[in-house]
């Protein structure tokens, strides 16, 4: 398997297991279980103390020291795995938890915790990436093609936004606002103060290929028809940035996560009990805590899968960008089908007004 499709195969597993976090999480990842703080992972087996082969099943865990946090296992008993119950993927019987990556400091599931906060940490990343994306496109792309004067303020302010450090920003705006915020609020938040840092980077680019796709052929012939300048730049110059906008989505987003865990880290994220994988990362803050409950960290590994992901996918989207697909002359392009036929030097319109981006 190359590279390429290992990594667009992991950002697609990562976005379905977004997709469908409730019904993949194995518990409420809010519930607390008192009696298992810190509780160790618990592994699925098939083969039971005494050697004889069973269904899928887990042994309950017992607090065997509260002082010292350490559990066994009761092998007296087993907790047969149930699938596709109560609307989860596996459960297991009773009102006992399945605790495949164990618990944290109040006794709640990582996994569910884990798989429920790539809703709040991969889809605020999205939201932000498309916003970014979208201003940044339309800032690019008016200043390319107007050029002048409007090229000059627009790409100024574009600077002035570079020059600034993107997380201290990020942070001093969140420092600005109420400490304490309903979920669904710091969401919308987190994903504007995002995309506000995000969008020059766009606008650069796009910029500099619009501008350049401006000065071509098919540019001026579309002109020359009596487009509008909105026209000519939303159909024909704006369609050769995708390339380069896919490109930069699939740098934004695993960026805007870092930056999201950062700020549920230092407590200006998601609040409690509100799973995120930011502020799942602060009980592994503590060394000693670290050292004795690993799996504190899965949330660092998925943030690393993302990056590593989207990493490995942008190397297929450089490899095979897409082009801007020729489009039929006759019911799509208006503009292309006024010029009818084929020039002196053979030139279909097609080949003039619908052109691969370079």
């Amino acid at each position: 398997m190359t590279p390429r499709i290992t990594g667009t195969a992991l950002v697609a597993l990562l976005l379905l297991t977004a997709v469908f976090a409730p019904v993949l999480a194995p518990n409420d990842a809010t519930r607390q279980f008192r009696d298992l703080s810190f509780a160790p992972p618990m592994p699925i087996r098939i083969v039971d103390a005494g050697g004889r082969l069973h269904a899928p099943f887990v042994y309950p865990l017992e607090l065997t020291s509260r002082l010292e946090r350490t559990y066994e296992a009761d092998h007296s008993r087993r907790l047969p795995l149930r699938w596709l119950s109560d609307g989860r993927l596996v459960r297991v019987e009773g009102d006992r938890p399945l605790l495949l990556l164990g618990a944290d400091s109040l006794g709640r599931d990582v996994l569910s915790r884990l798989i429920l906060g790539a809703r709040w940490s991969l889809g605020g990343a999205l939201v932000a990436a498309l916003g970014a994306l979208l201003v940044g496109a339309l800032v690019g792309g008016v200043a390319g093609y107007a050029g002048g004067v409007v090229d000059e303020l627009l790409m100024r302010s574009a600077e002035f936004v570079l020059v600034l450090p993107m997380i201290y920003v990020v942070l001093t705006l969140r420092a600005l606002l109420p400490l304490v915020l309903p979920a669904g609020t710091v969401f919308v938040l987190l994903s504007g103060l995002l995309a506000l840092v995000g969008w020059p980077w766009v606008a650069r680019g796009v910029r500099t290929i619009v501008a350049t796709e401006a000065t071509r052929e098919y540019a001026s012939a579309a002109r020359s028809l009596g487009s509008s300048h909105a026209r000519v730049l939303w159909r024909h110059l704006l369609p050769a940035t995708r390339g380069f906008l896919l490109v930069q989505a699939t740098l934004l987003v695993p960026a805007f996560v870092v930056a999201e865990a950062t700020l549920s880290f230092v407590g200006l994220g998601f609040p409690e009990p509100t799973p995120s994988w930011g502020a799942m990362l602060r009980e592994s803050s503590n060394i000693r805590a670290l050292a004795e409950f690993p799996w504190l960290l899965a949330p660092a590994a998925a943030i690393v899968l993302v990056t590593l992901g989207t990493n490995l996918a942008t190397q297929a989207v450089q490899a095979h960008g897409p082009t801007i697909r020729s489009r039929r002359v006759a019911g799509r392009d208006p503009d292309a089908a006024q010029l009818g036929g084929r020039g002196a030097r053979g030139a279909d319109a097609r080949d003039l007004i619908d052109r691969p981006a370079a």
